[in-house]
């Protein structure tokens, strides 16, 4: 991979990271893992206010994370590519061993280190 490419490619997962460096949209990604949602059915199983959800929607949607569809009056959303879930799950999984592991990630998150 040219130094070009290479650069591109790392802005990019940094624009995505960001993107996923919310806990609701970490949330909406997860019960799309579950499969198409409509926009409603996200609402309500969120408890957000139908512009906020938009909001983070529309952000997941910029980044290519999330596909929608509109049927009707309803849109749905699923995951744009399942890799993200799988994605998302290991590193859930990796943050679990470590507060299985004496508590480590609180104690790293209480003390601000990167």
């Amino acid at each position: 991979m040219d130094k070009n490419m290479e650069e591109r490619m790392f802005q990019m997962h940094a624009e995505v990271c960001k993107s996923m460096a919310n806990p609701t949209r970490l949330k909406i990604i997860n019960l799309l893992g579950e499969g198409e949602k409509s926009v409603e059915e996200l609402r309500r199983r969120l408890k957000l206010p139908k512009a906020n959800l938009s909001q983070h929607l529309s952000v997941l949607r910029q980044r290519k994370i999330v596909a929608a569809r509109r049927e009707g009056l309803n849109v749905y959303y699923k995951c744009a590519n399942s890799k993200m879930l799988k994605a998302c799950a290991i590193l859930r999984e990796v943050l679990m061993e470590q507060l299985a592991d004496g508590g480590r990630l609180g104690k790293w998150i209480n003390r601000g280190e990167k």
